[in-house]
Formats: structure tokens, C-alpha cells, sequence
């Protein structure tokens, strides 16, 4: 049977590198791919600084919770929230998402998907 793995102090200690823009981070801290690769799931952290929004398409369900800071978070609807610390959001399969801050946010993700497959 697999070991429980640990990541201490993971949101303060992992850097996410730098995937859109001059301002959207966001890195994997763990994945499920090794124990199942039919099936994986990720999770990591994103981070946005105050900049260009991050319009993305998502291509698997993602949960994310808000950590730090916050985001202007809309989907293709026209619905807009601001998102803050303890809220949390369902995107499903092929929605799409637009991210923005006038300051920072930081998330935490789980998505269903290969490692570094966002």
C-alpha cells in the first residue's frame, strides 16, 4: 500500500512557475498519475498578480479553493464573484473562465488530470 506523502508548509513554500502573461503562476505540488494513471488527479497552487486577466478553457473538472487575496473570477455566462479567502469553485469540463485581481489571489486546485497537464 502507497504512504501518506507530506508537503509542509507547501503554500508558503512552493513557487509555482510562471505559465501565461507577465502575472499567472500556477504549478503542480502533487499528482495521483504514478498510483493512477487511468484516473489521475493534481493539485497545486495558482497564483495571479494584478495585470492581464487569464482567460482559460478548461478541458477536465477542476475544484479550487481561495487562499490568499482575491479574484474577479467570471465564466462565459456574464456571472462575475468576487472570490476571497475560504470560497470555493466547481469548473467543470469546458468551461471558460476568465481571472483577474487589482492586487493578488492565490488558489489551491485539484483537478482531474495528468500532472502538469493544465
Amino acid at each position: 500500500m502507497p504512504a501518506m506523502q507530506y508537503f509542509e508548509k507547501a503554500q508558503t513554500s512552493f513557487k509555482p512557475p510562471l505559465i501565461a502573461n507577465e502575472n499567472a503562476y500556477l504549478g503542480d505540488v502533487v499528482s495521483s498519475e504514478s498510483t493512477d494513471p487511468e484516473k489521475p488527479i493534481s493539485g497545486g497552487f495558482y497564483r495571479l498578480e494584478k495585470g492581464t486577466p487569464l482567460e482559460y478553457t478548461y478541458t477536465y473538472d477542476e475544484i479550487k479553493i481561495i487562499v490568499d487575496g482575491h479574484f474577479y473570477i467570471s465564466d462565459e455566462t456574464g456571472k462575475e464573484v468576487k472570490a476571497e479567502k475560504g470560497d470555493v469553485f466547481f469548473f467543470p469540463k469546458g468551461s471558460k473562465i476568465t481571472f483577474k485581481t487589482d492586487d493578488f489571489g492565490l488558489g489551491f486546485f485539484v483537478g482531474q488530470r495528468k500532472k502538469d497537464g493544465a
